[in-house]
C-alpha cells in the first residue's frame, strides 16, 4: 500500500463540521485510501452514486428520508457523488440537518460534481483533488533512488497506481483507462456534441505537448470551431486529463500575451491515446514528455503542500522561451528543462533584463528531484 499524500490532510480534518468533497480521475485511488481512512470507523457507511436505489433517496429528499438511509452512521461517503441529481442540496440537507455526521462526498468529474456542489455547499466544504501517484509518494514507498531509476517508465506508462502495480501489462492497463476516460465519462457528458471530434482533439493536444496551442489551427485541423474547440479543452481540463498553462507577459511589447500550452496529467494516458509507447530512450518526443512530466509532477507537488503560485511558460515573437515558471509570494522563479544534460541551456538576456530579480534553475535528468521536492 502506498501512502498516498492527502490521506493525513482528509484525517486532519474529519468532524470538523464541514462536507469534504474529494475530486480525481478515475483510477487515481480515491476509493482505496478512503477505503484506508473509513476502516478506522466502525460507524461508517458507503454509498454508492451509481446505484439506482441510491439516486433514488436523493430524489426530493427530506431529512426524514435521508436519516432513513444512514441510520446511526456517523461516516457518510458517497462515491461518484455526481451522477446522483441534485446532489448538492442533498449533501446540504445532510449537513445542515445533521451536523454531527462527517460526510465525504467523491468524483471523478469536477464539471459535474462542482457544478453540482459550489452553490448549495458554499462555506460548508473541504475540498481536495487526488492525482496519480506522485513522485514524492512512490519515493517515499520505495527510496528516492529507485524511483529514480523508473523514469524512463514514467515519462511512457505514466504513474497511475493500476500501471505502476501490474509491470508487465501497462500497456494494456492504459488502453483500458484511455477507454475508461474517453467512454465513460467525457463522451457521456451532454456537452459533447461531436465525439469523434473529441478523440481528434485529444491526438491533436497529445502531439502538441510543449508547444503552443492555437484553437483556430486545432479547430481548422479537426474540423471544429476555435469556440467548441475551446469549450472541450475545457471540459477535459475538469475530467482531471489535460491542464493549460498561460503565458507571462508584464514588461516587453513582443512578449506573446494570449498564448497557451495543454499538457497531460498524466504521460501514459498521453501515449495511450496516440498509441505511442516507444521507450524512453528512442523517441523523437522525449525533450517534451519530459516537460510534461516534470511540470505535471510539480503542480502535485504544489497543490499536496498547500502552496499557491501563479504558473506560466514565457516566450516572445522572436521565439525566445522560458519552459517553466513560478509566481510564489511575489517573486519570480523560472526553470528550463533539458532531457539531455549535455546540451547547454542559458536563460535569454531579454528575459533576464526585463525580469531581474528573477530566480533561474536548469533541470535535467540528472538533477530533477531537487525540482519536484523543494519549495522556490
Amino acid at each position: 500500500m502506498i501512502l498516498r499524500l492527502l490521506e493525513k490532510n482528509i484525517t486532519d480534518n474529519l468532524y470538523k463540521n464541514k462536507v469534504i468533497i474529494l475530486l480525481g480521475a478515475r483510477q487515481t485511488g480515491k476509493t482505496t485510501m478512503l477505503k484506508k481512512i473509513v476502516a478506522n470507523s466502525d460507524q461508517s457507511i458507503w454509498l454508492n452514486g451509481d446505484e439506482y436505489d441510491i439516486q433514488e433517496y436523493f430524489k426530493n429528499a427530506t431529512s426524514t428520508k435521508l436519516k432513513g438511509l444512514i441510520g446511526n452512521h456517523n461516516l457518510v461517503v458517497i462515491d461518484e457523488a455526481q451522477r446522483i441529481e441534485n446532489i448538492g442540496l442533498g449533501l446540504k440537507l445532510l449537513h445542515d440537518s445533521f451536523p454531527e455526521i462527517q460526510i465525504i462526498a467523491t468524483g471523478s468529474s469536477a464539471f459535474e460534481l462542482k457544478n453540482k456542489t459550489n452553490e448549495p455547499l458554499t462555506g460548508r466544504k473541504f475540498e481536495y483533488q487526488l492525482f496519480p501517484l506522485s513522485f514524492f509518494e512512490l519515493s517515499q514507498h520505495h527510496s528516492e533512488l529507485i524511483e529514480k531509476r523508473h523514469l524512463h517508465s514514467r515519462l511512457v506508462f505514466g504513474s497511475y497506481p493500476e500501471v505502476i502495480n501490474n509491470q508487465g501489462k501497462e500497456i494494456e492497463v492504459l488502453k483500458l483507462l484511455a477507454d475508461s476516460y474517453l467512454f465513460k465519462d467525457i463522451l457521456m457528458l451532454d456537452a459533447i456534441k461531436k465525439p469523434e471530434k473529441l478523440i481528434k482533439l485529444l491526438q491533436a493536444l497529445a502531439f502538441q505537448i510543449g508547444s503552443e496551442v492555437s484553437y483556430n489551427e486545432i479547430g481548422n485541423l479537426i474540423g471544429l470551431d476555435s469556440k467548441t474547440v475551446e469549450s472541450y479543452i475545457n471540459l477535459l481540463e475538469k475530467a482531471f486529463i489535460v491542464f493549460k498553462l498561460n503565458s507571462l507577459s508584464r514588461n516587453l511589447r513582443n512578449e506573446l500575451k494570449l498564448s497557451k500550452k495543454v499538457y497531460f496529467y498524466d504521460t501514459g494516458i498521453r501515449n495511450a491515446i496516440i498509441n505511442n509507447f516507444q521507450i524512453a530512450d528512442t523517441r523523437q518526443d522525449i525533450g517534451a514528455l519530459f516537460e510534461n512530466y516534470l511540470i505535471a509532477e510539480r503542480l502535485k507537488y504544489n497543490e499536496y503542500n498547500k502552496r499557491f503560485v501563479n504558473r506560466f511558460f514565457w516566450r516572445t515573437k522572436e521565439q525566445q522561451e522560458i519552459d517553466y515558471i513560478e509566481e510564489f509570494n511575489g517573486n519570480l522563479f523560472a526553470f528550463e528543462f533539458k532531457w539531455n544534460a549535455a546540451k547547454k541551456a542559458t536563460f535569454t538576456k531579454t528575459f533576464t533584463n526585463a525580469y531581474p530579480s528573477t530566480q533561474t534553475m536548469v533541470i535535467t535528468k540528472d538533477n530533477y528531484e531537487v525540482f519536484l521536492k523543494q519549495d522556490s
